[in-house]
């Protein structure tokens, strides 16, 4: 479930970043010192055996990353749709995950409008052509909405998004994380993308 605590000061190292589609998951990660995100890979998506949430926890560990940012999709005017819920309910696939595997790795929403646009639009820029966006998009637009959180981050001096929390193990096994978790604060989000959206 998420938190509305008040913003803190955000753990320092190697973090991920999470673009989630129906079909691909793209996950990018950033350096010590929390300068540069980069695209890191594409994993095909299985909503039937959450492989993919597997294989990031995985690389949360291997890599030692002290957190982890899953785009939020919302419309220009700041509305959830169908893709919002599906990364609120992949987020908090991930931080059960962790939580499964004993990690306190901190999992958090954050507003991911136009990410994989610039994406695009950066894949075109590079000069790389339409029909080999597809392999790689996923990672950048990953890359995109870790380097806004990290930059976000910078600039307040606080943590920032929605931290999604692990539900009790106890709860009623494949209970929807959308009918038991607190939804994001919108205005929270909104600022957040206010002071930093991407360019």
């Amino acid at each position: 479930m998420t938190s509305s605590a008040e913003p803190h000061v955000h753990p320092r190292g190697v973090k991920l970043g999470v673009d989630v589609g129906t079909v691909r998951v793209g996950v990018a990660i950033c350096d010590r010192d929390e300068i540069l995100a980069t695209p890191l890979k594409t994993l095909d998506r299985n909503a039937k055996k959450n492989s993919d949430v597997r294989v990031i926890a995985a690389l949360a560990a291997d890599r030692g990353a002290v957190q982890i940012f899953v785009g939020l999709p919302r419309t220009m005017k700041g509305e959830e749709h169908a893709s919002a819920r599906m990364a609120t309910e992949y987020a908090q696939l991930l931080a059960d995950e962790l939580d499964r595997t004993g990690s306190d790795v901190p999992v958090h929403l954050v507003d991911e409008r136009l990410s994989t646009v610039t994406a695009h639009r950066n894949l075109h820029e590079a000069g790389m052509s339409s029909k080999n966006h597809r392999k790689v998009v996923d990672q950048v637009a990953a890359a995109g909405i870790l380097q806004h959180a990290i930059d976000m981050q910078k600039a307040r001096g606080t943590d920032v998004g929605s931290r999604v929390r692990a539900l009790p193990r106890t709860g009623l096994p494949g209970q929807a994380a959308a009918d038991t978790a607190e939804r994001p604060d919108p205005e929270k989000e909104t600022r957040s993308s206010e002071d930093g959206q991407l360019q």
